[in-house]
C-alpha cells in the first residue's frame, strides 16, 4: 500500500523542464488604447496561455473590441444565472432526474461561441445548457424543457440532455457517444463541400472512451501525408474540468494531457479559465480545419467546474471546500473578464452591475414563464418520433397487433401489411 501511495504521489509531481499551462482568468496585458465601441484593439496573452503538440501555437497578440467583449460579459452572466435558477429550481424538487451545471465553465461556451460561424456545428455531452442558449435557443426555452414543459425546446420530452437547434447537436446522455457522431457531421459537411467545421465536445471523464479514439482515427491522418484517412474538419474538444465525475484525472488517466491523445493528430491545451484565450483557441482551430484545410484538431481547454459532476453530487467528497472556493475567488472567469473590461476602461463598475441585474431579471422572468407553461399531453407522446415529413403512416405499439397511425394518418390500420 505504501509503494502504492508513493505511485500516485509521484503522478501528480510536474516533470522538469515542463512549464505548466496558466490557468488563471485576469493575465492578458493591454497592447493599445481602445477607441470607439467596434473599433479592434491589440491585448496580449500571458506566454503559457497555450501549450502545444505537433503545430505551432496561436499568436498571443489578439484583436478584440469594446461591444465582444460587453457582449462576452454579458452572456456569461447568462448562463450562469441560468444555471443557478436550475439549481434552485431542482433542489425545489420542479427539476426531476439528472441535471449536469456548467457553472465555472463559461469562458469555454461563450468563447466557443465567438470564434465560429452560425453554420459551424457544435456537439457536447450533457453538461449543455450553455451552448443551447448561445447557438439560438432561449433561456426559457432551456429551462421549461429541464421543468418538462411544453413550451421547452424539446417540447418538454427530452429533458436536460436533449437540447437541441439547428446548428447544436445536443446534449447527449451516454458517455462519449457524441464524440462519433461529431465526427459524422463533419463528414456529412465534407460531403456537402460545406466550408464549416463541426466543434465535438467531451469531458476528461470521457476520454478513456474506446468510441473518442476510434473518431479520432476515422476523422484523421497517417504520418504519411499520402495515406490519409478521411481528414475531416472536426475539431475534437475536450473539456477538462480536472473530475470526471467524482474522479481527479490523476486517478483516471495514465496521460493527463489530453490534447496530445489524438497519436497523428496535431493539438492544444488552452487556459480555459481566460475567454480572450478560448476565443483565440478557437479562431485558430477553425481556421486550421476549415481554411487551411489541415483536417481535425484536438482542443484541450483546462477549466474548472464549482458544482458537483451533477445535483446529486455535493462534490466536496473528492475534493475540499477550500479548493472550489480558492478557484471561484482567484480563478473566476466572468471575474477575469470584469477585470480587463474596468482596467481597460471600457465600462465602470456600476455599469456592469446594471449588466448583472439586467441578466437576473431575464433570467426571472424566463423561470416565470418556464413554470406557468403547461406539460405535454398524453397524444404528444405519439409526436416527434420521427424528423417532420418524414413519418411513415402507421407505428407498431407494443406488440404487433398493436398499430397507431400517426396524426397525419388519422384512419385506423388493421392491416398489418402496412407496416414499414
Amino acid at each position: 500500500m505504501a509503494s502504492l501511495a508513493r505511485l500516485r504521489l509521484s503522478r501528480k509531481l510536474p516533470l522538469r523542464g515542463v512549464r505548466a499551462i496558466q490557468t488563471s482568468a485576469d493575465t492578458t496585458q493591454l497592447q493599445t488604447k481602445p477607441e470607439g465601441d467596434h473599433t479592434p484593439f491589440k491585448v496580449k496573452l500571458h506566454e503559457d496561455s497555450f501549450s502545444s503538440y505537433r503545430c505551432d501555437v496561436p499568436e498571443l497578440e489578439v484583436e478584440v473590441t469594446k461591444d465582444q467583449l460587453l457582449t462576452m460579459y454579458k452572456q456569461m452572466q447568462l448562463v450562469r444565472r441560468m444555471e443557478m435558477a436550475a439549481d434552485a429550481l431542482y433542489k425545489a424538487k420542479l427539476i426531476r432526474g439528472f441535471c449536469h451545471l456548467a457553472i465555472g465553465q463559461e469562458a469555454v461556451s461563450v468563447g466557443l461561441e465567438h470564434g465560429i460561424l452560425p453554420n459551424d456545428r457544435v456537439i457536447t455531452a450533457y453538461r449543455c445548457h450553455p451552448f443551447a442558449v448561445l447557438r439560438g435557443g432561449t433561456v426559457t426555452g432551456v429551462l421549461a424543457e429541464l421543468l418538462g414543459r411544453q413550451s421547452g425546446m424539446s417540447q418538454g420530452k427530452g429533458g436536460s440532455m436533449h437540447i437541441f437547434t439547428p446548428s447544436f447537436f445536443g446534449g447527449n446522455g451516454i458517455v462519449g457517444a457524441q464524440v462519433p457522431i461529431g465526427a459524422g457531421v463533419a463528414f456529412a459537411q465534407k460531403y456537402m463541400e460545406e466550408q464549416h467545421a463541426t466543434f465535438a465536445l467531451y469531458g476528461d471523464g470521457a476520454s478513456n472512451q474506446g468510441q473518442v479514439f476510434e473518431a479520432y482515427n476515422m476523422g484523421g491522418e497517417a504520418y504519411d501525408d499520402q495515406a490519409k484517412l478521411w481528414n475531416l474538419p472536426t475539431i475534437f474538444v475536450c473539456e477538462n474540468n480536472k473530475y470526471g465525475m467524482g474522479t481527479s484525472a490523476e486517478r483516471s488517466s495514465s496521460n493527463t494531457e489530453y490534447f496530445k491523445r489524438g497519436d497523428t493528430i496535431p493539438g492544444l491545451q488552452v487556459n480555459g479559465m481566460d475567454i480572450i484565450a478560448s476565443l483565440q483557441a478557437v479562431k485558430y482551430a477553425r481556421k486550421w480545419a476549415v481554411e487551411e484545410q489541415k483536417g481535425p484538431l484536438l482542443l484541450e481547454f483546462v477549466t474548472y467546474r464549482y458544482g458537483g459532476h451533477s445535483m446529486s453530487d455535493p462534490g466536496t467528497t473528492y475534493r475540499t471546500r477550500e479548493e472550489v472556493q480558492r478557484m471561484r475567488s482567484t480563478k473566476d472567469p466572468i471575474r477575469g473578464l470584469q477585470t480587463y473590461i474596468e482596467e481597460w476602461g471600457l465600462a465602470t463598475e456600476q455599469e456592469l452591475k446594471q449588466l448583472d441585474k439586467d441578466a437576473k431579471a431575464e433570467v426571472d422572468a424566463a423561470v416565470q414563464e418556464a413554470k406557468a407553461s403547461p406539460e405535454p399531453e398524453a397524444k404528444d407522446l405519439w409526436t416527434d418520433i420521427y424528423y417532420k415529413g418524414t413519418e411513415p403512416p402507421v407505428m407498431r405499439g407494443r406488440e404487433r397487433e398493436e398499430v397507431h397511425p400517426f396524426p397525419s394518418f388519422p384512419r385506423v390500420i388493421a392491416d398489418k401489411r402496412l407496416l414499414v
